[in-house]
């Protein structure tokens, strides 16, 4: 721990019962506010459980040693909702064990059974962990049930040691413990799905700055809300006027009959952060802000008012929101028909997107449980709504279209969980060509947005799309079809072998496989058909003999989902020989998927209604159907593969790891990247297998190093590589040489090299050949907003040209350590399915563990690329690295916090 207090973060966070509460340090500014926590606020029998007596100068005490000067081994926050300070958390490194620091906390008394310990006690975790602390200890007397019970409620493990009346107790503050993040997860999702019943189940409303004018935004969104039939209250308020569209309008939000649980804004900006301050102080919980163009001073203003008076907020910029529940019926929104009712929760940024998304929704069927457009997402997130639906009742499908993310990490925790359950659906909006930094490592150029987004989603268990028709096909099928076996083999049937084979293409193009048919279904069908995978049945077949194929195909094992190809002929004109009825008379919902495709029908997608009421997903073209069944087969995998266990990395040596960074850092506070030796040791202290490194700083000493590596190097030879700080890409600058066999090849080199990079040049590094084998490159690099990435791909002088990658964001699972691998286009080489040897699958398993643990570990670690490691049955090793540093701020995406967005930021 440092001589200073280390600094605590502040931040803003709900409690249990869905209120905003600021989380910052103590300091002498807050000793009165302190002092009357522990006086005032506490009662004299929560002063003795705290004190272990009823002395009166505790109280006071208690502020001196918390707000007085900064000194060693403290820290100590504090909880404020408005102006008030409801509890505090501190501790302090005791002179005895090591790494352990003393713990206290205080609540008041009216502040009782809301979360505040926990919460403080969170985040006091996650500073004692930043500041080296690994165990909280603390004295409670036997009686004090609500701190007990708060440490058993915490998620991390308690020891305890009863004495005569009290307890000691030693809690392990260990940073990978599963069971206490699942813990805070919990304790996050009923918090926030407590703070979002105001704005999602409203019992009244009220419209601000709704006007007399036709057309205008709060005037239509006041009208649709009495068109939906709005089940509670609803009031208008708008000082200019004595009634609008045939309701009384008030003066303010202060002036209305009652308080309303939701108000909806559709003010100038500039008036925007004033009303919400008079919505807040009114005792409204939340707020959906239509206007659009707020400038800083507002956005910060509508924060400020929206975190102290704990009302959740949607938008600025947004279209509205609705709610279908028949006890709500709430349309507080300006765009297309109010949705239809249903189970399928959306949530886009964009307005325009969500008004084409609902339209189609509503043109093909399906209902919607929720709709909210976040706008500039302010406060409100797909993260939050994720977790409203997993426990709304209603909802069976999630749709989003995100631009942005506040928290990555946290978003996919919440996502990954929510998938098991029900599908979650995205656009993929954003995507950009990747582009190439010049100072930037192999690793870091592979890190594009698209890629990053696609790791994302990848590892929770999105389905992602390209496109608005693409989500709302595969929507189609996901919510009126049973999932295929994970293998996906789809059998396609057509009445014409043209668009079979189209169909084909594209199921092939999709990934999923055609499996071979028993020549046996060939006497169910009509003379002339062909009963190869595409099964041609000829225009022949009529709906009864297609419908007893289509049931025979379903039972054959081979055969995980069916897509059926009709196009219209002459022989089916009337609705008797339609061969579309062979679907509607069954049951929809079969033991596998099926899907349909009519060539001449208008729409991209639209649902058949079957016998028994179920719906078949009718396709107007075979790519848009593929596509869909593709998506189905990846739920389906997902959700067969066991929970993703962390990678295991063990043996690192975190505390050697912690000094050389530091060390570097204070050296070169702007950062930048590790010469040789350090890049070695760095690696080594997290068994990174790099190969055996000299370094020489002139020609004679290369050469020494060279005749000592001689009989580790392949052939009896060694490389020379240049060095000098700030470089990259020695091979394309010509900084290095290979295959140097005798002394005069290796000074030849030398001289090479300090001719040509002259004074920049600061030495050499002399390797022993490695033996050749399967080149690959590993890396990691440190994304601001999604954290650590990392990659693993073809590898050498060729890594940028082949483009063959996988990418996961850390701390990458088991199941990752597999699927990177396996993803790979140059996979056979590694698998030995091309003849060669099967390459030390468990040492690539290892590197890339290693590696996302260094990068979860260090933050600072911002990019690192291992280029090339060489596979071989035997090993894995590495031939050449680099690594760059920058001081970062230590980030938990776990913990829970209420996000900061960049508009409203202070200055």
């Amino acid at each position: 721990m440092s001589t200073v207090r280390p600094p605590l973060a502040t931040a803003e966070a709900l409690l249990a019962d869905g209120t905003t509460v600021e989380l910052r340090p103590l300091g002498p500014d807050d000793h009165r506010a302190v002092l009357d926590l522990h006086a005032a606020g506490m009662s004299e029998e929560s002063r003795r459980m705290r004190f272990f007596g009823v002395s009166r100068n505790a109280p006071r005490q208690a502020a001196d040693r918390l707000c007085g000067p900064p000194r060693a081994g403290l820290l100590a926050l504090g909880a404020r909702a408005g102006e008030e300070l409801v509890g505090e958390a501190d501790c302090e490194l005791l002179d005895g064990p090591p790494e352990t620091a003393e713990l206290a906390l205080a609540v008041a008394d009216r502040w009782h059974h809301r979360g505040v310990a926990t919460l403080l006690l969170e985040h006091l975790v996650h500073a004692a962990r930043a500041a080296g602390i690994r165990f909280f200890e603390a004295d409670t007397l036997h009686g004090n049930h609500a701190v007990h019970q708060v440490f058993a409620d915490l998620g991390l493990p308690v020891e305890r040691r009863y004495t005569q009346g009290e307890v000691r107790i030693r809690v392990p503050l260990d940073e990978r413990d599963e069971r206490y993040r699942s813990a805070v997860d919990e304790r996050g999702r009923s918090a926030d799905v407590a703070s979002l019943a105001a704005l999602l189940r409203p019992a009244s409303v009220a419209v601000v700055g709704a006007s007399r004018r036709e057309g205008s935004v709060g005037r239509t969104v006041l009208t649709r809300i009495h068109q939906g039939g709005f089940a509670g209250p609803l009031w208008v308020v708008n000082p200019h006027a004595d009634e609008i569209a045939g309701a009384p309008a008030h003066s303010s939000v202060s002036a209305l009959p009652a308080v309303p649980d939701l108000a909806v804004l559709a003010v100038p900006a500039g008036a925007v952060p004033a009303v919400a301050e008079e919505c807040g102080a009114a005792g409204v919980r939340a707020l959906v802000v239509l206007t659009s163009g707020l400038g800083p001073q507002e956005a910060r203003g509508l924060m400020r008012a929206c975190r102290r008076h704990s009302m959740r907020l949607v938008g600025p910029n947004s279209l509205g929101m609705a709610q279908t529940d028949p006890a709500v019926r709430l349309d507080a929104e300006f765009g297309g028909a109010f949705p239809r009712p249903g189970t399928a929760g959306v949530a886009v940024q964009s307005g325009g997107v969500g008004i084409a998304l609902l339209s189609r929704l509503a043109w093909l069927g399906i209902g919607v449980s929720s709709f909210v457009s976040l706008g500039d997402k302010y406060d409100v997130s797909g993260n939050d709504l994720l977790q409203w639906w997993e426990a709304d009742g209603r909802t069976d499908l999630a749709l989003l279209h995100l631009e942005s993310f506040g928290n990555p990490r946290a978003f996919a925790r919440t996502a990954r969980r929510v998938t098991g359950s029900i599908p979650v659906l995205t656009v993929d909006a954003g995507r950009s060509t990747a582009g190439r930094r010049g100072a930037a490592s192999h690793t870091a150029a592979a890190a594009t947005p698209t890629v990053t987004r696609e790791a994302l989603f990848r590892q929770a268990g999105i389905t992602a799309t390209r496109g608005i028709e693409e989500l709302v096909e595969a929507a189609a099928l996901l919510r009126a079809q049973p999932l295929p076996a994970p293998r996906g083999a789809v059998a396609v049937v057509s009445n014409a072998g043209g668009i079979g084979i189209l169909a084909a293409d594209a199921c092939a193009e999709a990934g999923l496989e055609l499996p071979e048919l028993p020549t046996e279904l060939g006497k169910l069908l009509p003379p002339g058909a062909s009963v190869r995978n595409p099964v041609d049945t000829t225009a022949a077949i009529g709906p009864t003999e297609l419908a007893l194929f289509l049931r025979a195909l379903e039972r054959e094992e081979a055969v995980d989902a069916i897509l059926v190809c009709l196009v219209p002929t002459a022989l089916g004109t009337t609705p008797a020989q339609d061969p579309v009825r062979a679907l509607l008379e069954g049951p929809a919902r079969r033991r596998v998927p099926i899907a349909a495709v009519l060539l001449d029908q208008q729409v991209p997608v639209r649902y058949r209604t079957c016998a028994d009421g179920g719906m078949v997903p009718v396709y107007s073209d075979t790519v848009a159907a593929a596509r869909a069944l593709a998506h189905a087969r990846d739920r389906a995998r997902w959700l067969a593969e066991a929970p993703p266990a962390p990678a295991e990395a063990p043996d690192c040596d975190r505390s050697t790891a912690r000094s050389l960074i530091d060390g570097y850092l204070t050296a070169h506070p702007d950062g930048g990247w590790l010469d040789p030796l350090s890049t070695a040791d760095l690696l080594e202290a997290y068994g990174l297998p790099l190969t055996t490194a000299v370094w020489a700083r002139d020609e004679h000493t290369a050469v020494a190093a060279a005749n000592g590596l001689r009989t580790l190097g392949h052939e009896g030879k060694v490389a020379l590589k240049a060095y000098w700080p700030g470089q990259v890409h020695k091979s394309a600058l010509g900084a290095v040489r290979t295959g140097l066999g005798t002394e005069a090849e290796v000074r030849s080199a030398y001289r090479d090299f300090t001719e040509r990079f002259g004074p920049e040049l600061a030495g050499a590094v002399v390797q022993p050949m490695a033996a050749p084998g399967v080149e690959l490159l590993a890396g990691v690099v440190q994304d601001r907003v999604f954290g650590p990435l990392v990659v693993l791909g073809a590898g050498g002088t060729a890594a940028d040209v082949l483009a063959d990658r996988a990418a996961r964001l850390a701390p990458l699972s088991e199941r990752d350590l597999t699927t990177m691998v396996t993803e790979l286009r140059s996979a056979p080489l590694l698998t030995g399915s091309t003849g060669a040897p099967a390459v030390d699958l468990a040492a690539v398993r290892s590197v890339l563990a290693r590696l996302s643990r260094l990068a979860d570990d260090f933050p600072e670690l911002v990019e690192a690329d291992l280029n090339p490691v060489i596979l071989r049955p035997d090993g894995a090793l590495c031939v050449d690295a680099r690594v760059r540093l920058e001081r970062r701020p230590s980030f938990d995406p776990y913990l829970r916090r209420l996000r900061r967005p960049v508009a409203a930021e202070a200055e």
